[in-house]
């Protein structure tokens, strides 16, 4: 129950438009974790490029200051989810909640093999900044050429 009350005490001390962040990203979460096992990821995918709206972007030095807010409300959000959201389901909403603001970012998935087992972890970028892989998680998988997710694709 305390840590409850201190999640809630964190949220209200949240500015007014990160706390709506927060709220999308908790309702983006959770579509996109039903989405994915309903729809499947190529017409998730198209679902989601549909709802973007791409405003003029904005100058890069704001947009990585954009994106970092955005990524770091992400993964406060996630860490009080009553489910593991995977790094698929986290990088399609941040990619969806970074294109909505006009930030243009591209999804990169990567595999690997290893003991046996194929492997793949999903991250966004903004330029060449990884947004929301902690560390260098994302350095032991090889990209796929193209990015996976962008308004080109």
């Amino acid at each position: 129950m305390k840590n409850a009350m201190r999640t809630w005490r964190a949220y209200w001390r949240l500015d007014r438009s990160d706390r709506w962040l927060a709220i999308e990203t908790a309702a983006g979460l959770a579509a996109t974790r039903i989405g994915l096992r309903v729809a499947g990821l190529r017409r998730w995918k198209a679902l989601f490029t549909r709802r973007v709206v791409r405003k003029v972007s904005p100058a890069a030095a704001e947009a990585i200051v954009v994106a970092r807010r955005v990524a770091r409300i992400q993964e406060a959000v996630t860490r009080h989810l009553t489910w593991h959201a995977s790094c698929l389901e986290r990088s399609l909403v941040l990619w969806w909640q970074l294109n909505r603001r006009g930030i243009a970012a591209e999804m990169r998935v990567g595999a690997r093999k290893e003991a046996g087992r194929f492997e793949a972890h999903a991250w966004v970028e903004v330029g060449k900044v990884v947004l929301n892989d902690s560390g260098e998680g994302h350095l032991h998988f090889a990209p796929f050429d193209r990015s996976i997710l962008s308004l080109e694709t």
